[in-house]
């Protein structure tokens, strides 16, 4: 296989003070999409179940997971609720 593995890529890019401003700027809403769709693949469901469940609409879930939106603690909390999870947030 040729080619450079997506680790590799990233570390190199980080190195680059704009990439790493930005990518440091958007990793949490990443990581909270990924979470969102994890835990909602993990429990079989749509995103318009999820949606239901969590009294929005699709579009709002999409959003939030595709990092269009910065979501309010309220609707994360509502989806977490959604999913059987309890939101958690943290500073490190």
């Amino acid at each position: 296989m040729n080619g450079i593995l997506f680790d590799d890529y990233l570390k190199q890019q980080l190195k680059n003070p704009a990439f790493k401003k930005e990518w440091d700027r958007t990793e949490p809403a990443y990581q909270l999409g990924r979470q969102i769709i994890k835990a909602r693949i993990a429990k079989r469901m749509s995103q318009r179940k999820l949606a239901q469940l969590a009294k929005t609409t699709q579009a709002v879930i999409s959003r939030i997971e595709s990092m269009t939106v910065n979501p309010s603690v309220t609707i994360l909390q509502k989806i977490a609720s959604a999913l059987g999870k309890k939101l958690e947030i943290k500073f490190v």
